[in-house]
């Protein structure tokens, strides 16, 4: 049973004009079978699905909402812009002004390159290293996630051997791993992909650790690759410069996207000298990469980055509720796994392989209209108050009761079950 008629509506007439009705990230489709497929509007922590139900946001848009929905100061300089030009057959000088205003704020930050989405930064930063070095392989982190382009999606339907030819792994935060994978690629290594913590989809996440990410550096000095930090997700929620600049690790290249324009579209490359020449190589573009009204919403982004204290606030909030969902939990008997940074929160129920505990928890939260994930990590905005965590603990506590008390019933999500194994 989905959310309400209307939700369900407009289920069966996606059916008839997209496939499976709805595809990529947002679809509903490996959520509990009452979340909302379609919503109607937002404002600050909060969203409504199309039949009028208020959702405490607990995902932001799946990152992209950092100083809330529809903010004012935000939207008041997109508008600004609209009013003048947006799309134009060059680009607004708002571009020069918007990389000068990165290369400020990020240390290894020498240039600047904007796009759409973070799978086209990942992409044009593979493609800069490997014009940079002339060479073709590049390493990644099992099970990271940096974009749905053919190198890296996640699931390869349609993908070519070739297409992934020279992309290989290793286990992130494992050094000898890494060692292995950069002596297999030989001569022939171009990059080295890093996400700036583990965040990977159905797992615990876990910070990195110093020694993985010093070695990664050495590594790439010693062969001529490139270090990419893929900072899509994670950037400016952790840190107000690259996520692993308070490990002392410069990339050559980091990649962002998400909140760097609080819900409007764009996102950037950030490089150093070390791969200028190859970034002026390679061909890259896009009809609506060089937009100003987005480019106006990141400058002043970035403004409300300098000038307040968003970040102490989220880590406030993600403490807040990292220790009431511990309480309420224990209450019921449930144990949770809580990980990774607190403002970016992964939550899961011990010796739940199966992940039918966490769906279960997610559909009693779902009810109580606080919109939470069963297997990927969340997210906090500056909107939120601490009375808002106050209204998801109370929610929380329910639904653990909700759970506790149906356990006998409670099935495993069919098609996770098939993706994880469970039985």
């Amino acid at each position: 049973m989905v959310s309400g008629p209307n939700d369900a509506q407009l289920r069966e007439r996606a059916k008839k004009v997209i496939p499976n009705g709805m595809y990529g990230h947002q679809s509903t489709r490996l959520l509990p079978a009452n979340f909302p497929q379609w919503f109607s509007r937002a404002e600050g922590a909060y969203l409504w699905d199309v039949d009028g139900n208020r959702y405490l946001d607990l995902m932001c848009g799946y990152g992209t909402n950092l100083f809330g929905y529809r903010d004012e100061r935000v939207d008041e300089a997109v508008a600004t812009q609209l009013a003048v030009a947006d799309n134009m057959t060059g680009p607004s000088p708002l571009m020069v002004d918007l990389a000068e205003q990165f290369v400020s704020m990020v240390s290894h930050a020498e240039w600047a390159m904007f796009c759409k989405n973070g799978t086209d930064a990942t992409t044009m930063a593979v493609t800069v290293a490997r014009a940079e070095t002339k060479r073709r392989h590049v390493i990644v982190a099992e099970y990271a996630y940096h974009g749905s382009a053919p190198w890296c999606t996640p699931i390869p339907a349609g993908v070519v051997p070739e297409q992934r030819a020279h992309i290989s792994s290793c286990v992130y935060n494992d050094v000898d791993s890494l060692d292995e994978a950069v002596a297999a690629a030989g001569d022939d290594l171009a990059a080295v992909v890093v996400a700036p913590f583990k965040h990977d989809a159905f797992q615990d996440q876990a910070l990195p650790d110093p020694d993985y990410a010093r070695r990664a550096r050495e590594l790439c000095d010693v062969s001529g690759a490139m270090l990419i930090v893929d900072d899509v997700r994670a950037g400016l929620r952790v840190s107000k410069d690259c996520s692993w600049e308070s490990l002392g690790v410069r990339p050559d290249m980091s990649t962002w996207g998400k909140t760097i324009g609080n819900g409007h579209p764009i996102s950037a490359l950030l490089g150093s000298e070390s791969c200028r020449r190859g970034a002026g190589d390679i061909y890259a573009t896009g009809s609506y990469w060089f937009s100003a009204g987005p480019m106006a919403a990141a400058l002043e982004t970035l403004r409300l980055v300098r000038e307040t204290d968003y970040l102490e606030h989220t880590v406030a909030l993600g403490k807040q509720l990292r220790i009431g969902l511990d309480d309420a939990a224990g209450r019921y008997g449930f144990s949770l796994h809580q990980s990774g940074p607190v403002q970016m929160p992964q939550i899961f129920f011990q010796g739940d392989d199966d992940f039918r505990l966490g769906f279960a928890w997610a559909e009693a939260m779902s009810a109580e209209r606080v919109y939470v994930h069963p297997w990927h990590n969340m997210f906090f905005c500056d909107a939120m108050t601490s009375e808002d965590i106050d209204f998801a603990l109370a929610a929380a506590d329910r639904a653990f009761g909700v759970v506790g008390g149906t356990l006998d019933s409670i099935e495993p999500h069919p098609v996770v079950k098939t993706l994880v194994g469970g039985t």
